[in-house]
């Protein structure tokens, strides 16, 4: 991600899957994402590769976005909204040399509960998913951006033309264009119409034949951040990690801290139910771990070993609830996870409606294989606060 380069939860098992995950977790290694304000406007450009959240992407392929229903809510039928991109390249092969992983999602609580019946479902009934998440790869040599290094000092520039986007989200595709102005683009009706009652009413006319068109300031995108990638062994893990504790109870007294004002709803979770031993002792863990670096919020591990930090036992998927490639078939594997400390960096409410998860994790093709499509669909696997919801 740098520039440069289970079961369901049986609680009687917990000890054993606790202690299993920690050997795993000390073995790989482990990259941590931090956001930071962008050091430059140009710094989140998408000729320099960033990794970022919030926003609005920074396309790898500027041009043959992801199209069709593949950028729309499956439940609500609303385009989603771009959550953050991982900028992970592989040299194990040349197509892979630029390499980023988008992630969008709905920002309606209620269809993100709604996912959490619909991940479940496989091949050949497929789930209706509310967060998505698209693949993008490209060689060395490609038409969008030069084969030498970028310089980093405001310079570079990109290759080509991209696609025109929407007016109003500046994310998706703008197919759609208006018919009075004909310069204004949108990736749905919606979206035209949250536009025009905003701004593009009494701007329209004015603006046939621009090129300029002024984005109506609105709730439409989250702040945006740089993520900034640093190695989890600097943080000095202390020997006492690996032992896994007999009464999850201990640790959530010990650690009282800000990471608690961050996941309020699955802590008061666990302590209301702490008859799930299973889920108190891995809450517990979990908290232990993420607490060495609490303004984390992201974890990424592609290695043939790595797991998810998974803050439940319960709500897990086991290796066959991950489905296949759809492009070639082969397995899926454990690549990054999202915590829950990036809703309050996207300053989200606090509230019954709000999004709210206890973390995202996502599987790509191990293969990372040559699809057809410039964005091939990985697999994201949500896990609440409380998967009895």
């Amino acid at each position: 991600m740098s520039r440069e380069s289970s079961s369901n939860g049986n609680p009687g098992d917990s000890l054993a899957m606790l202690a299993d995950m920690r050997i795993d977790d000390e073995q790989v290694p482990v990259g941590l994402g931090f956001l930071e304000q962008p050091e430059h406007e140009w710094s989140l450009l998408r000729h320099l590769f960033p990794s970022k959240a919030g926003g609005t992407p920074a396309w790898l392929d500027p041009i043959n976005l992801p199209s069709g229903k593949s950028y729309l809510c499956d439940i609500c039928g609303e385009p989603l909204r771009f959550l953050l991109q991982a900028y992970a390249p592989l040299t194990d092969k040349e197509s892979t040399f630029h390499r980023t992983l988008f992630v969008f999602i709905c920002p309606s609580m209620s269809c993100l509960l709604q996912d959490q019946h619909e991940q479940w479902k496989h091949h050949p009934e497929k789930g209706a998913r509310s967060i998505k998440v698209f693949r993008c790869q490209l060689p060395r040599k490609n038409q969008f951006y030069s084969s030498e290094a970028p310089k980093y000092n405001g310079s570079d520039k990109p290759l080509g033309t991209p696609a025109p986007l929407c007016s109003w989200c500046g994310t998706w595709k703008g197919d759609k264009i208006c018919t009075n102005c004909k310069t204004a683009r949108y990736c749905s009706k919606t979206h035209q119409t949250s536009h025009w009652n905003s701004a593009h009413k009494t701007q329209c006319r004015s603006l046939e034949g621009s090129t300029d068109i002024p984005k109506a300031a609105g709730n439409i995108t989250w702040p945006e951040y740089e993520i900034i990638n640093e190695d989890e062994s600097e943080f000095k893990l202390e020997s006492s990690n690996s032992n896994v504790p007999e009464y999850g109870n201990e640790l959530l007294g010990e650690y009282e801290s800000e990471f608690d004002v961050e996941m309020p709803e699955l802590r008061e979770a666990l302590l209301s139910n702490k008859e799930d031993e299973g889920d108190v002792k891995s809450w517990a863990s979990f908290r232990k771990i993420i607490t060495l670096a609490p303004e984390q919020v992201l974890r990424y591990s592609r290695h043939v070993n790595s797991k998810p930090l998974w803050p439940m036992l319960s709500g897990q998927p086991s290796k066959h609830e991950i489905p296949k490639c759809t492009s070639c078939g082969g397995n899926r594997a454990f690549e990054f996870q999202i915590l829950p400390q990036l809703l309050y960096y996207m300053d989200v409410k606090d509230d019954a409606n709000s999004l709210d998860w206890a973390t995202i994790v996502v599987y790509t093709c191990e293969a990372s294989c040559d699809a057809s499509f410039p964005y091939q669909q990985e697999f994201a696997w949500v896990q609440l606060s409380s998967q009895s919801t």
